[in-house]
């Protein structure tokens, strides 16, 4: 009697599951409010910014077909994420002037460096270090969300990014920071990404002005007199290559407006991949479980009576057991199946992608010369050609033009 009341309850469960039951997932994101000015600081009292293009997170070893982490779209998003967080830190108005950098030795008062430890449309978490131009750590933190139903909505507010909660809670936080300097200190970061600037120029002459603890650190050891006609042409220098860093960050524009629409179509369809293969992998690994469940319970049903009609109606169910634990099993090998295709569609998607951010090239004419390549590549160019400029003590050409093809009026995200 017990082994007919299981078997019975094993068809059941087959039954139910071959009924197909649902479970949609619907995941509200949160929000954060930005913080910005609600009165004009002091231009004295505003850092400039640099941002580094963020390391990728792509382990050494990377298994595609386990991580889901596709090295050609975590390379655009390396680019594509410091640019939109550029554009969130410029529209709090509490600091300066805030680039895109191609290399730390474009010296600015505070530095960004980030690593996206987690990208793939739903889920971000991305990992942001702050130091200033003194060589002191402000903070280094993980900032992670899960994008909502509605983060790739078309009626959403396009200037907002769907992983805007990351970009809100760094800005809020490095400006939380930025609220315990004394106007001592921040002068000091001025004085000191100036300083490094002159030193990386020349070092014969400068190099002494600061002192290294051998920890990254450094401190001003004495300052250049005002009256110095070196000084003054130093910062002319200066001015030229930060008219160069904002040259190379309309190349970065260029990039980022002109990947907006197909990123943003990325990262929805990849979600919605990520969501539907969770469910495909869950539902399969129940009917998988249940199907060999039946499996055994059927086989070891033995049936026992001596009554003929009794004995087929139990040979029948059994037999109805053993089919549909089969097919169980095998609309669980079918929805593994079904999770694969997913995989090899979001690849695809990836790969059309990076098609289509390619990076541009930068021009550079007048008394320079054409600068092709990466913009990091671009600026180590700058930097040797500076120099050279410099030493000669030549003149400069306002000549700084950006090449084909133009921003994309586009909105982002």
């Amino acid at each position: 009697m017990k082994k007919n009341k299981l078997l019975l309850l094993l068809i059941s469960l087959c039954a139910f599951l071959s009924t197909g039951c649902t479970v949609s997932e619907v995941i509200h994101a949160e929000t954060t409010e930005l913080d910005v000015a609600s009165l004009q600081i002091s231009e004295a009292m505003l850092l400039d910014v640099g941002i580094m293009n963020f390391a990728t997170g792509v382990p050494e070893k990377n298994d595609v077909e386990k991580t889901r982490i596709y090295p050609e779209v975590r390379m655009a998003e390396a680019r594509y994420l410091p640019y939109h967080l550029k554009t969130t830190l410029q529209g709090t108005g509490f600091w300066g002037a805030v680039r895109v950098i191609p290399s730390e030795y474009a010296f600015t008062d505070v530095m960004l460096s980030g690593v996206i430890e987690k990208s793939d449309g739903e889920f971000v978490t991305i990992r942001v270090k702050a130091e200033d131009a003194l060589g002191r750590d402000w903070f280094e933190r993980s900032y992670t969300m899960q994008t909502g139903i509605s983060s790739y909505a078309e009626y959403r507010d396009r200037s907002q990014d769907p992983y805007q909660k990351v970009f809100n809670d760094f800005a809020n936080d490095l400006r939380a920071h930025a609220l315990t300097l004394t106007p001592r200190e921040i002068s000091q970061i001025r004085q000191a990404s100036e300083l490094k600037f002159f030193a990386d120029m020349a070092p014969n002459v400068y190099q002494d002005h600061l002192a290294d603890n051998g920890a990254g650190e450094v401190s001003i050891v004495r300052l250049p007199a005002e009256n110095d006609p070196m000084v003054d042409r130093l910062r002319q220098i200066r001015e030229r290559d930060r008219l160069v860093i904002d040259t190379l960050n309309e190349h970065y524009a260029n990039f980022y407006y002109g990947i907006a629409l197909p990123y943003e179509g990325w990262r929805k369809r990849t979600r919605e991949q990520s969501i539907a293969y969770r469910q495909v992998r869950r539902s399969a690994a129940m009917r998988a479980l249940i199907g060999a469940a039946v499996i055994a319970g059927s086989v070891q049903f033995e049936p026992s009576t001596s009554s003929y009609s009794r004995y087929r109606a139990q040979s029948i169910a059994q037999s109805v057991a053993i089919s549909k634990g089969m097919n169980t099993i095998m609309n669980a090998l079918r929805q593994r199946s079904e999770a694969n295709i997913h995989r090899e569609e979001i690849k695809e998607l990836s790969e059309s992608f990076i098609a289509e951010a390619a990076p541009m090239v930068l021009q550079v004419q007048g008394e320079t010369m054409r600068l092709t390549g990466t913009a990091e590549a671009q600026y180590e160019s700058w930097r040797k050609l500076l120099r050279e400029i410099y030493e000669a003590e030549t003149g400069f050409s306002d000549a700084i033009e950006v090449g084909n093809p133009a921003r994309s009026t586009q909105p982002t995200g």
